[in-house]
């Protein structure tokens, strides 16, 4: 099994912590997204979105987007639940993840961090309410639960995680939502917790390196 990876994305930080936490050895192949490694024809045949992660399992067959990679990673193990109301919730959380968490902390972020949208600019006001309004209905959701789904530790809860626990460097303060920064530090908590999460390189910057993001 191979993960083709890019250390500063938490999309990719998603599959590693799961990997982690199964304890499932594999092959990490770093991924230089703005280095030009996601333009090539080589890599177009693994995805054709030209995005990471991407995961190569052992017949030699990919499979693309990091919800996708944990549900696959996760099927019949307890990071998935069995019952299938409860793997319906699971779902919702990995959509809403990608509608409003990614888009409105994750999107937010690099395009901070790498200098490409001032935070006064009216698309980065528009995302900073997205990624209020999902803090807020994640505080909303975890008053009374430990955890998204079923009152326990799952895939829902280490993809929110990813992007959720960058949000201070969105400019979020998390401190106006209790109830998130109490289930960050549970699923801190969790055996086998890793965070790898690197900073973006100074290729990432704008206008300094060759990637789909200009």
């Amino acid at each position: 099994m191979r993960l083709y990876d890019y250390g500063p994305s938490a999309n990719c930080f998603k599959a590693r912590l799961l990997l982690a936490q199964l304890e499932q050895p594999y092959e990490r192949v770093p991924v230089d997204i703005f280095g030009g490694d996601t333009l090539t024809d080589d890599f177009a045949g693994k995805n054709p979105a030209r995005s990471t992660p991407v995961l190569e399992i052992d017949d030699g067959r990919y499979l693309q987007e990091s919800n996708a990679i944990l549900w696959y990673l996760a099927e019949g193990t307890r990071y998935l639940p069995e019952d299938p109301f409860e793997r319906a919730h699971v779902l919702k959380w990995l959509v809403l993840e990608q509608t409003d968490v990614m888009p409105g902390i994750g999107g937010l972020r690099f395009r901070l961090l790498t200098n490409r949208w001032r935070a006064d600019e009216p698309e980065a006001v528009r995302r900073r309410e997205l990624g209020l309004g999902a803090l807020a209905m994640l505080d909303r959701h975890l008053r009374r639960r430990t955890f998204a789904v079923a009152e326990r530790y799952t895939i829902a809860d280490v993809s929110l995680y990813a992007y959720t626990h960058t949000a201070p460097e969105a400019g979020f303060d998390l401190a106006a939502f209790p109830s998130v920064g109490a289930w960050l530090a549970r699923v801190e908590a969790q055996p086998r917790f890793v965070n790898d999460l690197e900073p973006y390189p100074a290729n990432a910057e704008r206008g300094a390196g060759s990637s789909t993001y200009g």
